[in-house]
C-alpha cells in the first residue's frame, strides 16, 4: 500500500442509525522506520446513504430493544453487510476510483454500557463477507471486539486516529463528537491521551422529537431554541449514575435509548414540562452540562472545544456548550476536518492499519491492553 496509490473506504452507521456514511480516502504510509504505518489519510471523497426502507426499520426496530432470535440477527448481519458493501462501491463509482479496502465498522446492536455483570461485550451487525461481496475488494470490519478481548470498553475508538487526522492543531486539543452518544478525545501537551463517553447526545434528541414531532431528528435545533429548560428536571438528569463514574467508560441504548426517553417522558409530565419545545431544551442542557462536566477528569484544560458528529449542526447545542464550557467552541471543520465525515474516516484509518500489522490500542481511550490490532479482514475475490 503505496503512498496515493490505494484507495480505503471508511464506512459507519453510528447509533443514530439515521444512514450510511462512506469516505473515500487515500492513506499515506510511512515506511522509513522499517516498519509500516499510517501516516496520514487525504479524503477524496464523501457521501451518506440511507437505507433501505425496509432496512432502516429492521435496524430503528434492534435498536429500540425488539427482541431478535438467531434467524433474524443472521438476516440483519447479512443484509446490513450487503448494504455498507453497496453503499462503499457506490460511492467509489461516483468518485470514478476502483476500490482496494473497505473498512466497516457495522450497526451496533449490543454495547455492554459497562453495566454487564457477565463481562464486557459488544455485537456490531454487518457481516464483512458479504461486505466484501458486494463491494468487490478485501473488507476489515468488526473492530471493537479486540478492544474489548484486551480488557478494554471497545469504545470510543476514534481517539486512536483523531490525533492522525489532527496531527497539525497545536495541543492540548479536546475533540468532542455529538453523534448518538457523546465522546470526548484529548490529546495533552505531553503526548497522553484520554478518551471516553460522556454520555447522551442524538439518540436522545432524535427520540424526544420523534415522539412528538413528524421529523427524524430536530433540524438545526430549531425546536429546542424556542423553549426553556426546566431546571429541576435537567438537574435530577445530571445526577444519573454514568456521569459520576470515572474513566474508562462507554455507554450506549442500553442505558440511554427507547426507554430512558420514555422516563424522562413521564417525568417531564409528572414535573409540568407541557411543552415539547421545553423538553427538548432541557435535554439540550442536560447534554451540555453532562459534557462539560466531563472535563474534571481531563489532566489540562484546553484553549477551544473542537466538535464533530451531526450534533455540529444543532445551533441550540452548540451555543449551550459554548457557555457551559466558556472556551471557544467550533466545528472540526475550521482544522481541516469534516465533521460528518470524521467518524467514517476514523475506521479508514483502523483499516489500513489492520492491513498493515500496525497496533492502535491505548490504555487512555479504552483501557485495553496496548499493542493490539483491531479488525477482522475478508480477503478480496481471487
Amino acid at each position: 500500500m503505496e503512498a496515493g496509490d490505494a484507495l480505503v473506504a471508511g464506512v459507519l452507521s453510528g447509533t443514530s442509525a439515521d444512514g450510511i456514511d462512506v469516505v473515500l480516502a487515500r492513506p499515506r504510509v510511512d515506511r522509513a522506520s522499517g516498519r509500516p504505518r499510517l501516516a496520514a489519510l487525504e479524503t477524496i471523497h464523501f457521501a451518506t446513504r440511507p437505507f433501505e426502507p425496509e432496512l432502516a426499520a429492521r435496524v430503528r426496530a434492534a435498536l429500540d430493544g425488539a427482541a431478535l432470535g438467531p434467524r433474524e440477527i443472521a438476516l440483519l448481519g447479512r443484509d446490513l453487510g450487503t448494504a455498507f458493501g453497496t453503499a462503499a462501491r457506490a460511492a467509489a463509482d461516483e468518485a470514478g476510483c476502483a476500490l482496494d479496502l473497505v473498512a466497516s465498522h457495522g450497526q451496533t446492536i449490543y454495547h455492554h454500557d459497562g453495566a454487564e455483570s457477565a463481562g464486557k461485550a459488544g455485537l456490531q451487525l454487518g457481516d464483512g463477507d458479504f461486505c466484501a461481496e458486494a463491494a468487490g475488494c478485501a473488507v476489515v470490519s468488526d473492530f471493537r471486539q479486540r478492544d474489548l478481548a484486551a480488557g478494554g470498553e471497545g469504545a470510543p475508538l476514534s481517539a486512536l486516529v483523531d490525533d492522525l487526522l489532527l496531527a497539525d492543531v497545536p495541543r492540548p486539543l479536546l475533540l468532542l463528537n455529538l453523534g448518538g452518544m457523546a465522546n470526548l478525545s484529548f490529546y495533552g501537551s505531553d503526548g497522553a491521551c484520554v478518551a471516553f463517553d460522556t454520555g447522551p447526545a442524538g439518540s436522545l434528541l432524535d427520540g424526544v422529537t420523534q415522539r412528538f414531532h413528524d421529523r427524524p431528528y430536530d433540524e438545526g435545533g430549531a425546536l429546542a431554541s424556542n423553549g426553556a429548560a426546566h431546571v429541576a428536571l435537567t438537574d435530577e438528569l445530571c445526577a444519573h449514575p454514568f456521569l459520576a463514574a470515572a474513566p474508562p467508560k462507554s455507554t450506549g441504548r442500553d442505558t440511554f435509548g427507547s426507554p430512558f426517553v420514555d422516563e424522562l417522558i413521564e417525568r417531564a409530565v409528572a414535573l409540568g414540562v407541557q411543552r415539547s419545545e421545553d423538553l427538548l431544551a432541557t435535554c439540550v442542557s442536560f447534554i451540555a452540562r453532562s459534557i462539560i462536566r466531563a472535563f474534571d477528569h481531563l489532566p489540562e484544560r484546553p484553549a477551544e472545544l473542537l466538535v464533530a458528529g451531526g450534533g455540529v449542526h444543532n445551533l441550540a447545542l452548540m451555543r449551550a456548550l459554548e457557555l457551559e464550557a466558556g472556551l471557544p467552541t467550533r466545528s472540526s471543520a475550521t482544522h481541516g476536518l469534516d465533521p460528518d465525515a470524521r467518524e467514517a474516516l476514523v475506521f479508514a484509518g483502523l483499516g489500513v492499519r489492520a492491513l498493515l500489522g500496525e497496533a492502535s490500542t491505548r490504555p487512555g481511550v479504552s483501557g485495553a491492553r496496548a499493542g493490539r490490532v483491531l479488525g477482522k479482514l475478508s480477503l478480496s475475490v481471487v
